[in-house]
């Protein structure tokens, strides 16, 4: 199959265009089933140069794309949107990202689109994901929800290591299916397993297994709902006191949409929070992250709400 990758070094504000290394053809027909599906690598690093995040590593092999760094204001922070011009992940994808976020730079992260996983009768879609936090670093990880259709099978591992001082924003979220195909949790399997381990190795957890073919496919008080999302804002750094009002405001802001929206704030293991919700539409969803995400911005760095573009 053909094969491109992209890469560069240190040089601000680029990426190289993908560089095709093989136009080969492949008789699909001679492709056994187990064999299908791609093996893809996203490879960043950051770094703070002049008052100002650059990338100044980068390495990827299809069907990762990147599109240009973006400086969505005056701050300093670099904006990137991790791409896969594919439309979604197969049976048999193996997909991963590895990203390092130097000391004192500022990353926010997102995805122009939802991460789809496709019905497979084999082989599972596997997407890794190692991301390491420097010291005063900032990371503010916003992808896109993960739809998986009817029939699919999809593994993640989130795995996050933050050095002293470093805060973590982490968001990941989870649709029912293909809601207006009234395809709800009819996939065959999903596991997710989020890490987040502070400089102190305490260790924040998150992990579930969804397998239909056994009780580990119910869903319990969410099969009700259409997509479930958790939001862990993590920094040993931060004062009890701002920890405790950001709370308090995150409460308020959860009691805005009864009916729609159902979540709560707690205090984990490490110093943060960790938010779970539960959404009846996509757009309630993203409202109420904007709104706590909002709320995070301003409590933590009196900063403005990201505006991101998805393009």
């Amino acid at each position: 199959m053909d094969r491109a990758t992209c890469s560069s070094t240190g040089q601000e504000g680029v990426i190289a265009s993908p560089v095709v290394l093989s136009r080969k053809r492949t008789d699909v027909r001679s492709v056994p089933t187990e064999s299908v599906g791609r093996v893809g690598e996203l490879r960043l690093e950051y770094a703070k140069r002049d008052g100002r995040t650059i990338i100044t590593r980068s390495h990827c092999t299809s069907p990762w794309h990147l599109l240009p760094p973006i400086y969505l204001d005056d701050t300093g922070a670099v904006y990137t949107l991790l791409v896969n011009p594919s439309g979604g992940l197969v049976g048999g994808d193996q997909l991963s990202i590895g990203m390092k976020v130097h000391d004192g730079a500022h990353v926010l992260i997102s995805a122009p689109s939802a991460n789809r996983v496709y019905r497979s009768e084999g082989e599972v879609s596997v997407q890794d994901i190692e991301l390491t936090v420097g010291a005063g670093a900032v990371l503010e990880w916003f992808p896109e929800h993960t739809i998986p259709f009817a029939g699919s099978r999809f593994r993640q591992k989130l795995h996050a290591t933050l050095a002293p001082g470093s805060v973590m924003l982490l968001w990941d979220a989870v649709a029912a299916g293909r809601i207006a195909r009234g395809e709800r949790w009819a996939f065959d399997d999903l596991e997710n397993d989020i890490r987040i381990t502070t400089a102190s190795s305490g260790v924040l957890t998150e992990r579930y297994v969804l397998d239909q073919k056994t009780d580990l496919g119910r869903v319990g008080l969410a099969e009700a709902w259409n997509y479930i999302a958790s939001l862990y804002v993590v920094g040993d750094t931060v004062s009890d006191e701002v920890w405790s009002l950001l709370e308090r405001k995150i409460a308020a802001i959860l009691d805005e949409r009864p009916g729609l929206v159902l979540g709560g704030v707690s205090t984990p293991a490490v110093p943060g929070l960790a938010i779970k919700l539960l959404a009846k539409a996509g757009p309630d969803l993203t409202d109420m992250l904007e709104a706590i995400w909002a709320a995070v911005r301003q409590a933590l760095w009196n900063l403005e709400p990201a505006i991101l573009r998805k393009y």
